[in-house]
């Protein structure tokens, strides 16, 4: 099931054109048009915000010009529980009337009563969080019963004709026996894998359970060498990505590559770090120190390994290396042998505590645009 060759042109061309053009562009919108969710996972750094925060969103019209700013082929829309948005039926349609290629992402806890609200398209996927089988879902997600209700909501969605994958969040500790076999029961009901370590939010509730990078790469190595070095399965991650996650390529990441927009504003610089917040993408852009971050540079980074940060660069290498992709892509990913080098971390310099400014800030925003509101919720914080 993977993505129809007119979705496949379109982004492929676009890619190859900005690359031509050289300079730094866009590969994916990441939207998060609401911080509001109905689960409240362990390993989340996204929804520790007080109630007048998390009662904010995005309009429709501010997903539309989010889109049309940075121009990005693809949308992920995620947050926060997207289906708890009233308008994203709306915005959904709007980012498809304008040819992009949508992907929403939902912990398909509202999907069966939710999914009438939309239209299959080629254009349109599904990404159901699933964090492994149902013993390892529950845990990470702190729920008992959420991977039957998102197993029974992949098959009402594909009987109603709709694209639809699993985004899989591995956390230290996970089993890649079992892992792979969840794998191996995703590919038997047709279902596309996005696959990443998790990111060690500075707000997440457990710290204790976050990949280090030495432990990711063994980690993958070990589930890969279980599926014909991960040929066994169908991925939406790109096979250098992959390798990478196997530790056969030194990569730094590309942040700009999906850039993320909130109801704070753009995110400086990236999807995973919160450490400042503008009003436009062009600012966003040029106004970002980018040297300042990264592997090796800025402490917060230091064990990131996520698809946000690396698929951007797996991108750009495989249109300067395509025999190598193509190689990895035929071959699968190899997991024995010595691993590329890794990224010195002595010179990171340490990590700034932003968190709390940042809040205050949005709150007295919200104070002064709606001093009403903002008393109603002030208890609540």
């Amino acid at each position: 099931m993977g993505l129809p060759l007119s979705s496949l042109a379109r982004i492929g061309a676009y890619t190859l054109k900005q690359h031509i053009r050289g300079g730094k562009y866009p590969l994916v919108l990441m939207l998060e048009p609401l911080f509001r969710c109905n689960l409240a996972c362990p390993g989340c750094g996204k929804i520790d915000y007080p109630d007048a925060i998390l009662n904010q969103r995005l309009s429709y019209d501010q997903c539309m010009a989010a889109i049309d700013e940075c121009g990005a082929p693809a949308v992920s829309i995620a947050g926060g529980e997207p289906l708890l948005h009233r308008e994203m039926p709306q915005i959904v349609q709007g980012f498809l009337e304008r040819k992009k290629l949508v992907i929403l992402c939902t912990n398909a806890l509202l999907l069966k009563k939710k999914i009438d609200d939309y239209q299959p398209s080629p254009f349109f996927t599904w990404s159901i969080h699933l964090d492994g089988d149902r013993q390892m879902h529950d845990e990470a997600v702190d729920l008992e019963g959420t991977y039957d209700v998102a197993v029974e909501a992949i098959h009402l969605a594909k009987a109603k004709g709709f694209r639809v994958q699993v985004n899989c969040t591995v956390f230290d500790g996970a089993d890649p026996a079992r892992l792979a076999t969840f794998f191996d029961k995703m590919e038997a009901l047709g279902v596309e894998i996005t696959v990443s370590p998790g990111y060690a939010y500075e707000r997440a509730a457990d710290q204790d359970h976050f990949l280090n990078r030495e432990r990711t790469k063994q980690f993958f190595r070990d589930v890969f060498r279980r599926g014909k070095g991960g040929k066994a399965w169908t991925f939406t991650n790109s096979p250098l990505f992959l390798d990478f996650l196997a530790g056969n390529q030194s990569y730094e990441c590309t942040p700009w590559s999906m850039p993320l927009r909130t109801v704070f504003g753009w995110q400086k610089p990236c999807y995973l770090l919160g450490e400042g917040y503008v009003d436009s993408f062009a600012e966003l852009m040029e106004g970002t120190d980018w040297e300042q971050y990264g592997v090796g540079k800025y402490e917060k980074c230091a064990n990131c390994m996520t698809h946000c940060g690396f698929e951007g660069t797996a991108a750009t290498d495989a249109i300067r290396h395509p025999l190598k992709m193509l190689s990895v892509a035929r071959k699968g990913v190899r997991t024995e042998g010595a691993m590329a080098p890794d990224i010195d971390l002595s010179r990171q310099r340490p990590a700034e505590q932003v968190y709390s400014s940042h809040v205050e800030r949005e709150l007295a925003k919200i104070e002064a645009a709606d001093p009403a509101a903002a008393k109603r919720v002030a208890g609540r914080r």
